[in-house]
């Protein structure tokens, strides 16, 4: 039996119809049609502790061909010297040079990056400085100590809350310790302090003169959201901002308040889906209007996990193969928010840096040439490649086509899960240990077409899918799902 049909309403709007209805299947057999309006692309990967020279690498051999829009870098200021990943992550100066690479490949991976189509977003860690009591010298030689950096900071250009016993935060319920006290013992910016934002700005602007796009804000929750805006609008227009500010129930400092100069990283949408995805059931989200205990859609930047939440409260990574290809699969097929896919490295020490020469420096490495992926295991330090997963590849081409459609509500059957995007494409999943078939109503016009989650970015040839094909049939489209899988098609694999 066929499920019921959704009102009007619910099946898109009717321009949306009327351009599913226009697309012509080509009249010979195995033959796809002309391809219908593409939407630029607008998903950003996160390339974690990945050196420059590899990261230009992966624009014009991966990035680019697959379709993705921009890149978010590890933080490339001068840290301290250590081997463990969040060595990036305490700066000792603003100097370009680190284990990741010098000015000069910063600076050439920004070109060929642009060249090529794809941005760069940088990583940067504005809070604070080091987290370590004895002085040290960081990585390109600058002597430094816990709360002075020469000509940059002193003593009193640094938060000493005196809330705490050792000015640690340890209320996350306390918005000023949150806000002034220590993260963990790194020293916390007084960024109320105009020479502060000058200098932090002077970074900024640095790295802009280099060709990047915008900035993440490491850890803006700990910073009073007036003075990130003071220091963001004295940058030049059009530089894209992304706040890092992790949602706390309850807590007094919410992501809402940095949305005004800003998009902003939603950790909430990952927690609602993540739990549903292990548990064998998906939960249907509002599709109309905001969703609950979430930024506004325009404001979100989603994701399933990242170098953060990986090592702590993600339910999935790519540990979990198929279920992580779904989860990543449903984010990018959906309309909420600008979806940022990660790329990491294996590792089963949560503090392990990524792997690096005798020098310290980072390992370039390419994915290119990664085959069979995701792979069922991974050895310590091998990348993930994410990128170059046929899953992803294909969902990226599923969103070109859909991303300006909306979403319409979802049908559940049993395990299985799936969604329209107005007359434009249409996925499914199955998260039960056992095959099943769903039927999802569609205004797609009546054929076969090829399964992107399958059959990859290039779903078919001229000898007919790659893999696996559906059908749509009297206004439904049916899937058969082996356990554990994810299926989408869109108007661009549709052949008779």
């Amino acid at each position: 039996m066929l499920p019921p049909q959704r009102s009007a309403v619910r099946r898109g709007v009717f321009g949306a119809a009327v351009a599913a209805l226009v697309v012509v299947l080509a009249a010979c057999n195995n033959q796809v049609p002309l391809e219908p309006d593409r939407a630029a692309p607008d998903v950003g990967i996160q390339l974690f502790q990945l050196p420059w020279t590899a990261i230009a690498d992966e624009c014009e051999q991966t990035l680019a061909p697959n379709g993705f829009a921009w890149v978010l870098t590890s933080p490339p200021n001068e840290h301290i010297v250590r081997d463990e990943w969040w060595a990036s992550y305490q700066p000792v100066s603003y100097e370009l040079e680190s284990r990741l690479g010098t000015r000069d490949e910063f600076a050439d991976m920004v070109q060929r990056c642009d060249d090529a189509g794809v941005q760069i977003i940088a990583d940067a860690v504005i809070n604070h400085m080091t987290g370590q009591d004895d002085p040290g010298v960081g990585w390109a030689g600058t002597p430094y100590e816990h709360y002075d950096y020469p000509d940059l900071y002193g003593y009193d250009d640094f938060h000493h809350c005196g809330l705490t016993a050792n000015d640690d935060i340890s209320n996350y319920d306390d918005r000023a310790q949150v806000q002034t006290c220590e993260l963990v013992n790194l020293a916390d910016l007084d960024t109320s302090r105009q020479n502060v934002r000058d200098t932090v700005g002077a970074y900024l602007d640095d790295l802009l003169s280099l060709g990047v796009a915008g900035f993440r804000i490491d850890a803006a929750k700990h910073m009073d959201a007036a003075d990130v805006e003071a220091i963001i609008v004295a940058l030049p227009e059009g530089t894209r901002i992304m706040s890092e500010v992790i949602r706390g129930g309850g807590e007094p400092v919410q992501p809402e308040e940095y949305t005004a100069f800003g998009e902003v990283f939603e950790f909430t949408y990952a927690r609602d889906l993540l739990p549903a995805l292990a548990s064998g059931f998906v939960n249907e989200p509002e599709t109309e209007g905001d969703r609950p205990l979430h930024v506004p859609a325009d404001k979100a930047l989603v994701f399933i996990d990242n170098h953060d939440t990986e090592r702590g409260e993600a339910d999935l990574t790519y540990r979990d193969g198929d279920l992580y290809v779904i989860a990543n699969a449903l984010m990018l097929a959906d309309d909420y928010g600008t979806p940022v896919v990660y790329s990491g490295y294996a590792f089963s020490d949560r503090d392990a840096g990524a792997p690096a020469d005798d020098a310290g420096r980072v390992t370039p490495v390419s994915c290119a040439i990664a085959t069979d992926l995701p792979a069922d295991d991974y050895e310590d330090g091998a990348r993930t490649c994410v990128q170059t997963w046929p899953a992803i590849a294909g969902m990226l081409e599923f969103r070109a086509f859909a991303m300006d459609f909306p979403r319409l509500e979802g049908v559940s059957e049993g395990d299985a899960y799936g969604f329209e995007r107005a007359g434009r494409g249409v996925i499914a999943v199955n998260v039960g240990d056992e095959a099943t078939s769903i039927q999802i109503p569609t205004t797609m016009q009546d054929g076969k077409y090829c399964d992107v989650v399958s059959g990859g970015r290039e779903s078919w040839t001229n000898d007919g899918c790659r893999d696996d094909e559906f059908s749509v049939e009297n206004g439904v489209a049916t899937f058969a799902l082996a356990p554990f899988t994810a299926a989408a098609i869109h108007l661009g694999t549709a052949h008779r």
